[in-house]
C-alpha cells in the first residue's frame, strides 16, 4: 500500500510541477502582450484558448446544402439521445458496483487517470496526439456545420491547450444567436459534435476492414498465443508466439490443418512437433498429449456443455490456448467488417456496435499498442493495387492511424454525451428536460387540469440540470477515487 501511494504521489508532483511551470509561462505571455498578438486568452487559469478564422470559409461551402445538414442534425440528435441514456445508465451501474463491491486491485497511477497522449502510458504520444487533433477538429466542425445550417454565425475556430497537449477544440458561435435559437435547433447543434465523432469512428472501422483485406499472413503455419501451465506443451518447452510447422513430419496448413491433424491422435499419445521460436530459431520437441475432456471438467465445465462442444473422453489435448493464424492481429481490429470474419450480413450488423465498444479496451490489454509486435511481424501485403502501392510499412501506418483515430473518436463521442454540464450531453439533457416540461405545460393548459408558469419551466429545468450534473460528478469522482481507499 505504501509503495502504491508513494508512486501516485510522485506522479502527481511531476504533473503539478509541469502545470505550475505552464501557468507561469502563460502569465508572462499575458503581461507582455503575446497572447493578444495570437488572438488567444487564458481560461481556467492554465488553459490556453487559441482562436483562428481558418476553416470558416470551408465551413460556409460545406454547410450550403442546409436541408441535408438539418436532416443530418435530426439523425445525430436521436443517436445522441439514445447513446446518452446508455452512458448515464453505465455510470449509474459503475457507481452501484463500486459501492457494493469495492475494487480490490491496485489503483491506477495519476498518469493513468488522464487521457493525455504521452502522459497516459496506454496512449502513445505520436499516434494519440495526431488522433486527438483530428478528432477534435471533426467534433467542432460538426457543431459548426449545424450552427450554420440553422443560420447561427461562427465567430472562430480554435484549440484549448495545456502546454503542447491539445485538450479540446471549439467552434465559437455568436452566443446571443445560440441562446435565442429554437430549442430543437440548439439541440441538433449540440448533438452534431459527438454524433460526428461516432460516425467517424464507424468510417474508420470500415477503412480498417478494407486494409485487413490488403494484408495476409507471411506464413500458412499457425502460431500459439498461450500455454497451459504444467501441460504437455509446457513441459516440452513450447512458448507463446511459437509457430507450429509440422506434426510428425506432416506440414500444418492453417488452424483447420492443425485441428484436422489432431483428430488422428488421442490422450497419452506423444507427437513430435517442429516449431519456430519468436527469435527465429527452429526446434523439434516431443509433446505428451493429455485428456481434453478431463482438462475442461477440472475447469468446472459441465458434461452437457462438453457434449455440445463435441468434446469426448480421450480426446487429445496439446496444452495450448489460442492457435491462431498470422492475421489474428489485424482481424481483431477489423472485427465484423474484416474479410475473414465468420458470419453473414445480419451477424456483422448486430456485432458491429459491440465490437466498436470492445475496441476501447484494446490499448489497456495490449499495453498501449493496437497489435502485438509479433502480430505485425507475421503480416505481409496481399497481392493487389493497395498492397503493391503501400507495402507493409505503409499499410501498418494506416492501420495504426485509423485504429487510434477510431479509438479517440469513440472516447470523445461518449465522453461528451455524459449528461453533465459543460459536456454536450449536459446541454442536450437540459434542453430535452425543458422541452418535456413545456409539453406538460401545454397538456395542462389544454385539459385545464393544471397551470404552469413559463418561468417555472425554466427554473425547474435549470435546477434539475444543475443537480443532476452535480450528482453525476460525485458518482464519477467516487468511482475514480474509491480504489485509493
Amino acid at each position: 500500500m505504501d509503495g502504491t501511494w508513494g508512486s501516485v504521489e510522485a506522479d502527481w508532483r511531476v504533473v503539478i510541477l509541469l502545470i505550475l511551470s505552464w501557468y507561469v509561462l502563460l502569465r508572462i505571455w499575458e503581461k507582455n502582450g503575446t497572447l493578444d498578438r495570437w488572438d488567444a486568452s487564458r481560461v481556467f487559469g492554465v488553459v490556453l484558448m487559441v482562436r483562428s478564422n481558418r476553416g470558416l470559409k470551408t465551413l460556409e461551402k460545406v454547410a450550403k446544402p442546409r436541408r441535408f445538414w438539418r436532416i443530418y442534425g435530426e439523425v445525430a440528435l436521436w443517436v445522441c439521445l439514445f447513446s446518452m441514456f446508455f452512458v448515464a445508465i453505465g455510470m449509474l451501474l459503475a457507481f452501484v458496483s463500486s459501492v457494493l463491491n469495492p475494487p480490490t486491485t491496485a489503483p491506477p497511477t495519476a498518469s493513468e487517470l488522464v487521457a493525455i497522449p504521452g502522459l497516459n502510458p496506454m496512449i502513445p504520444l505520436g499516434w494519440g496526439a495526431m488522433a486527438f487533433v483530428v478528432a477534435l477538429v471533426i467534433h467542432e466542425f460538426g457543431h459548426g456545420l449545424l450552427a450554420r445550417a440553422h443560420g447561427m454565425r461562427i465567430r472562430a475556430f480554435g484549440l484549448l491547450q495545456l502546454g503542447p497537449l491539445p485538450l479540446g477544440a471549439f467552434a465559437e458561435p455568436q452566443y446571443q444567436e445560440l441562446h435565442k435559437a429554437p430549442r430543437k435547433e440548439r439541440m441538433r447543434m449540440f448533438a452534431a459534435g459527438p454524433a460526428t465523432n461516432l460516425f467517424a469512428a464507424f468510417v474508420c472501422l470500415m477503412l480498417l476492414g478494407g486494409l485487413a483485406g490488403s494484408l495476409t499472413s507471411s506464413s500458412s503455419n499457425p502460431h500459439v498465443q498461450g500455454i497451459v501451465k504444467d501441460s504437455g506443451a509446457d513441459q516440452a518447452g513450447l512458448q507463446p508466439w511459437d509457430t507450429l510447422l509440422r506434426i510428425d513430419g506432416v506440414e500444418i496448413d492453417g488452424i483447420e490443418g492443425f485441428q484436422t491433424l489432431m483428430t488422428g491422435y488421442a490422450a497419452n499419445d506423444t507427437i513430435r512437433v517442429d516449431i519456430v521460436h519468436e527469435n527465429g530459431d527452429e526446434e523439434t520437441i516431443d509433446i505428451l498429449l493429455t485428456d481434453k475432456y478431463q482438462y475442461y471438467i477440472d475447469l468446472g465445465w459441465s458434461e452437457d456443455i462438453l457434449r455440445l462442444q463435441n468434446i469426448e473422453e480421450g480426446d487429445a489435448f496439446v496444452g495450448v490456448v489460442g492457435v491462431s493464424s498470422g492475421t489474428k492481429g489485424i482481424d481483431r481490429l477489423a472485427g465484423p467488417l474484416g474479410p475473414r470474419f465468420d458470419g453473414g450480413l445480419g451477424t456483422r450488423i448486430l456485432y458491429t456496435p459491440f465490437h466498436i465498444l470492445n475496441m476501447m479496451i484494446v490499448p489497456f490489454e495490449l499495453q498501449g499498442v493496437s497489435m502485438y509486435p509479433m502480430e505485425e511481424a507475421m503480416l505481409s501485403p496481399a497481392n493487389g493495387l493497395i498492397g503493391d502501392a503501400l507495402g507493409l510499412s505503409g499499410l501498418l501506418f494506416l492501420v495504426n492511424f485509423f485504429f487510434w483515430l477510431m479509438w479517440v473518436n469513440i472516447l470523445l463521442g461518449f465522453t461528451n454525451l455524459i449528461p453533465m454540464v459543460p459536456f454536450d450531453g449536459g446541454h442536450l439533457f437540459k434542453d430535452w428536460l425543458r422541452g418535456s416540461l413545456n409539453r406538460i405545460q401545454r397538456i395542462g393548459k389544454k385539459t385545464k387540469l393544471w397551470k404552469l408558469h413559463p418561468m417555472w419551466v425554466d427554473h425547474i429545468s435549470n435546477k434539475a440540470s444543475n443537480m443532476s450534473s452535480l450528482a453525476l460528478l460525485m458518482m464519477l469522482l467516487f468511482v475514480l477515487l474509491v480504489p485509493y481507499f
